[in-house]
């Protein structure tokens, strides 16, 4: 059964770092395209970055450049969100997902969109607040 799971959420301060994991299980990690998504209270979700299945391959949107950073580890079956300099803003509940594809997150600059991915986390809640 293929399943991931995000952890690492919780509660910082605005400017603070925190590290998202996505773990999987159930499947070869190094077959998939691994995005990472956030959804927050009213909105739309949103793709934030993406890594490609070789792990070659790194998109991010406009707003996280610079701050986020994605990376994986196929050996844990774990694809991380490295994220820095946190704002209020940031206050969302963070999934990963994974579609298995050599050429997602390869073809184009952008961030992953959710119709893309094929297989979802649960969630974990990042709450950015002083």
């Amino acid at each position: 059964q293929l399943q991931l799971v995000e952890s690492g959420g919780g509660l910082v301060q605005p400017g603070e770092s925190m590290r998202l994991s996505c773990t999987v299980s159930g499947f070869t990690l190094s077959d998939y395209a691994i995005g990472w998504f956030r959804q927050a209270p009213g909105k739309v979700r949103e793709g934030i970055s993406c890594i490609s299945s070789s792990g070659l391959s790194t998109n991010y949107a406009d707003s996280m450049k610079g701050r986020f950073t994605i990376s994986r580890d196929n050996a844990k079956n774990t694809v991380y969100l490295q994220m820095s300099s946190l704002k209020v803003e940031d206050t969302a509940v963070y999934y990963c997902a994974a579609v298995r594809s050599r050429v997602a997150c390869v073809l184009t600059n952008a961030p992953p969109i959710t119709g893309e991915y094929d297989y979802w986390g649960q969630g974990t809640q990042v709450t950015v607040s002083s």
